[in-house]
């Protein structure tokens, strides 16, 4: 499913939260959208599906996430993302990521120039978690939006 911010099913995806923790994840995500360099609406992905553990599977279950796509010159893609996600040991885990194109000659699509994963534990509340990916999304978003650039600062080959 898909839509803003706003319509985020949190209570349905996260039903141990609190309503503080809910104000305090969709306060988050709106800081994230108001980040955005165009007036459009964040497209915010979920999938009820993967709200419960389920187990080892192929890939990584995806809970809510958000990709920012930038597309440059010459078919260049820049991607900025931020996911609530299950760790293969079923724990909750927010991943946020800058993706560049790769010019390797490997081709291999993609590098990862910039994440953080930050696990959900004892230590670090969910919207602990999601706050502090939302901040490293936010500052990102702040920067150039230039594969060249993000490629430079991550010592990747140009293109």
């Amino acid at each position: 499913m898909r839509g803003g911010s706003g319509d985020i099913p949190t209570t349905t995806l996260f039903p141990f939260l609190t309503p503080a923790d809910v104000d305090s994840l969709h306060q988050a995500a709106r800081a994230v959208d108001e980040a955005r360099r165009y007036d459009d609406t964040a497209d915010w992905e979920w999938f009820p599906e993967h709200a419960a553990f389920s187990g080892r599977q192929v890939g990584t279950p995806i809970i809510v996430g958000l990709d920012v796509v930038e597309h440059a010159e010459k078919g260049d893609q820049l991607e900025f993302l931020l996911q609530v996600v299950w760790t293969d040991l079923g724990q909750l885990a927010v991943d946020v990521a800058v993706n560049v194109a790769c010019w390797c000659r490997t081709d291999h699509a993609t590098h990862d120039v910039d994440a953080l994963t930050l696990v959900v534990s004892d230590e670090t509340s969910l919207p602990e978690a999601f706050w502090a990916a939302a901040t490293r999304l936010t500052g990102w978003l702040t920067e150039p939006h230039d594969a060249d650039y993000w490629r430079a600062k991550a010592g990747l080959p140009p293109r």
